[in-house]
């Protein structure tokens, strides 16, 4: 269906325009030439007439005398956004108000033989969430977004535009079927362990009459007799000398393949295939001397989680390919990730993400669909989101990736913590009721739900992410924490040493995306701070003022604005180092880092790591670095300097550590060594360093360069405005079309390579020392090469 004539028009308008399903409204608006670029400028400020109109879709389909002969036709939409009226016909057959649903009718007593007409009338999101918010007596936080089952942050957030879209926007179907189909399969492990792996499918079937049916899971087939309508059935299946399924760095991600089919009388009657994972995993909070543990184990072993939350990679979410979500998971890989946080203010994504996790070894905290605010708690509300809650488990429980459920994002933390009984003035009897509320969905709906839905090991649920605020105390002693004393709080970035909490699940600083990516959206007389065009692609009200205040900190601030955007970029990542290797430091007190964000959903001055086009920043390539299994990492502690070998591999680790200061044009002022050996899955002191010792030494210009093997990393004493740089002599020496090798006479600090034409270079934003050679690998032959560093942007 989706691939039939679509026309669209504004409600009582009568000119029609032709639509793109799967779409949405303004990306429909756009390719007919009647609206400009969304992103482009300041568009978006004169596009928000578009939310507050209804708008109607339609399309006429042929229906044969043998498809009519089908005893079954569904009419299926795997999503419409939002609030829906379908006609069939004529006649209504659909009222859906749920983006995050699939719409199923029966539709066969609707069709007829030859042309059939489809309308689907989609009603304003904002209006109907006005009219809702209308009838209780009192004010919920974010005003009408909150009675929308939608995409919260399309009514804007601090880093994405508002655009409240509406549209057909996933795919729509007729599905002929006879005597029986597959509804659902889900599986649990009965047993694991080295011999043998047990699992149980459990299968939905639906048939029309009463029937004996074959199940088949791969080879193996089993005879059942079935009652008309809907009926589940338990088959087991052993799989011999199992391999396990493990997190990315850790081991192989391994996937067994199933096909499920349902026949009778040797006639196939459904298919279904499943991808499966041999895993166990559980979430470890156990009281201890501080508070109390929050930790995960995958297959018996504790794991640190390394990597960032995920938003919706669009605005418009029809436009995000298989191809998109394949690309950031495999960004997150590349960057020594195992974890992602799908976002409680998005959507759940498509199976394209959480297959490509499953394949990348990556983990998934998954939120349900709620972000920063209070929800309402009537039974028609609390029934539309326990449907939406079955159908997204029932979708994704299969993935070996899915870790945890979670119920929502900083709406527990808002209320306790955000002043909001204060500025919505709440009485007694309102904040009673709108906890109420809050506890039902979240304390009692979900996971009630959650329980019905999955078996133990599947099942594990945390109402709110985080479980504390980070100005309270017990936030660093227990559950997870979002830190935002850096940036909210404007706090130095060398307080993320010290306010390290058990697991950190979001934390970050903004850093603007380079120059080719704003020149897509902003007109070259407009790269300026002053133009609306800029302002405009940046959400954070104070956002450019708390970036210049935290570069003049740290940094030189740049006339040039290229330089600033580099320099802009150099900042986050700076901030961002010290936050991770904090955290992986504090290990295993602190056994997870999940910064805030990975990605973002149109081009715009971020906490992101790769911008709208996937392009990585400054932040993503240290992400990389300080991600690694392997990482030596110095700290500034009392009277001492402090080196750390973190070492997340399941194996012990030795080798001659050597560290050396050397001066910045490549002088060895002092140096040392020592063999070394440290346990698995360990955080440890390998050296200290007395401050006394070093005293004679100008640290403004002196780098002590730690090496173990392979394993290296340089640490600058002073802040980079403080250093004394040179202007390097940086060569590049071709090898081959897609290596090139780079060296400096001197220390280049911060050295950015870069190229036109969307070059990606495995390696950039990094210290080059003195004499030192690197080779660099790119994704394909560039026509020029430039060099930046650091010096260039101090005069």
């Amino acid at each position: 269906m989706s691939t039939e004539n679509w026309i669209f028009n504004k409600q009582n308008e009568i000119k029609k325009h032709k639509a793109t399903i799967p779409g949405t409204l303004h990306t429909d608006l756009f390719q007919n030439q009647l609206i400009p670029d969304p992103f482009f400028g300041a568009n978006e400020k004169q596009l928000q007439w578009i939310e507050n109109e209804n708008w109607e879709y339609e399309t006429h389909f042929t229906i044969s005398k043998a498809d009519l002969k089908n005893q079954n036709i569904d009419l299926e939409f795997e999503g419409l956004d939002t609030y829906a009226t379908v006609y069939l016909n004529g006649k209504v057959v659909l009222d859906a108000d749920n983006m995050f649903r699939k719409w199923t009718i029966s539709a066969k007593s609707h069709l007829k033989i030859g042309t059939n007409h489809l309308k689907v009338v989609f009603h304003s999101a904002v209006q109907k969430g006005k009219e809702e918010a209308k009838k209780l007596s009192y004010t919920l936080p974010e005003k009408e977004r909150v009675f929308v089952r939608k995409a919260q942050y399309q009514f804007g957030w601090d880093w994405g535009p508002r655009f409240v879209t509406t549209g057909i926007w996933k795919p729509v179907q007729l599905k002929f079927w006879n005597s029986g189909k597959i509804e659902n399969i889900k599986y649990s492990q009965i047993e694991l362990n080295d011999k043998k792996a047990i699992l149980e499918f459990t299968t939905e079937i639906y048939v029309s009459k009463v029937k004996t049916i074959q199940l088949k899971i791969n080879e193996k087939s089993e005879t059942f007799n079935l009652k008309k309508g809907k009926n589940k059935i338990k088959m087991t299946y052993e799989i011999a000398n199992p391999k396990l399924w493990w997190c990315n760095g850790l081991g192989d991600a391994n996937l067994y393949h199933f096909t499920v089919e349902i026949s009778h009388k040797n006639q196939l009657l459904d298919s279904k295939k499943l991808h499966i994972g041999l895993r166990t995993f559980e979430l470890i909070q156990e009281k201890d001397q501080i508070g109390s543990s929050f930790y995960f184990k995958i297959n018996g072993k504790s794991v640190f989680m390394k990597g960032a939350n995920v938003v919706p990679p669009d605005s418009f979410l029809p436009r995000v390919s298989d191809s998109t979500y394949f690309s950031l998971v495999e960004n997150a890989k590349k960057a020594n990730m195992n974890m992602l946080r799908v976002w409680g203010g998005g959507v759940y994504f498509d199976d394209a993400f959480y297959e490509a996790c499953d394949a990348n070894g990556i983990l998934v905290w998954q939120d349900f669909m709620f972000a920063c605010s209070m929800y309402p708690g009537d039974e028609k509300f609390v029934e539309n989101v326990k449907q939406e809650v079955i159908d997204n488990v029932n979708r994704l429980q299969n993935h070996p990736s899915i870790a945890i459920w979670c119920g929502n994002n900083e709406n527990d933390e808002g209320w306790h913590n955000w002043s909001w009984q204060k500025q919505f003035n709440y009485s007694k009897a309102d904040s009673t009721q709108i906890w109420n509320d809050y506890k039902k969905v979240f304390h009692e709906m979900i996971p009630q739900t959650l329980d019905s839905l999955l078996p133990k090991g599947k099942n594990i649920y945390w109402s709110s992410s985080p479980s504390k605020g980070w100005g309270r105390k017990e936030s660093l002693t227990q559950g997870d924490v979002h830190y935002w004393g850096v940036w909210w709080g404007k706090e130095p970035f060398e307080i993320y040493e010290k306010k390290v909490g058990r697991f950190v699940s979001e934390y970050g600083f903004q850093g603007m995306p380079n120059m080719e990516t704003l020149q897509k959206v902003i007109n070259k007389e407009d790269l300026n701070f002053t133009s609306e065009a800029l302002k405009n692609h940046q959400k954070h009200p104070t956002g450019y003022e708390t970036i210049n205040e935290y570069m003049e900190r740290d940094y030189v601030v740049p006339k040039d604005f290229e330089d600033y955007l580099y320099v802009s970029q150099l900042l986050q990542a700076r901030g961002m180092k010290t936050a991770i290797e904090a955290h992986r430091r504090a290990k295993p007190y602190c056994m997870g880092t999940l910064y805030w964000q990975l990605n973002d959903c149109w081009p715009v001055t971020s906490w992101s790591s790769l911008d709208y086009f996937g392009n990585w920043k400054a932040f993503q390539y240290q992400a990389k670095r300080s991600f690694e299994n392997l990482l030596l990492s110095v700290a500034n502690e009392n009277d001492k300097y402090k080196v750390y070998l973190v070492n997340d591999d399941f194996e012990n680790y030795s080798g001659k550590l050597e560290l050396e200061l050397l001066s910045f044009d490549g002088k060895s002022i002092w140096k040392t060594s020592k063999e070394i050996s440290v346990e698995e899955n360990t955080s440890t002191i390998v050296y200290e360093i007395l401050k006394e010792e070093l005293k004679s030494f100008d640290w403004q210009q002196t780098v002590l360069k730690v090496q173990l093997n392979e394993v290296q990393s340089n640490y600058f004493f002073a802040k980079p405005k403080e250093l004394k740089l040179q202007k390097p002599t940086i060569q590049i020496r071709t090898i081959d079309s897609f290596t090139f090798e780079i060296s400096s006479d001197i220390l280049a600090k911060d050295v950015f390579i870069y190229s036109e034409g969307e070059v990606f270079f495995e390696d950039n934003y990094f210290d080059l020392l003195p004499h030192e050679k690197r080779l660099i690998k790119l994704s394909k032959a560039a026509k020029e090469i430039k060099v930046k560093s650091l010096f260039d942007t101090m005069q």
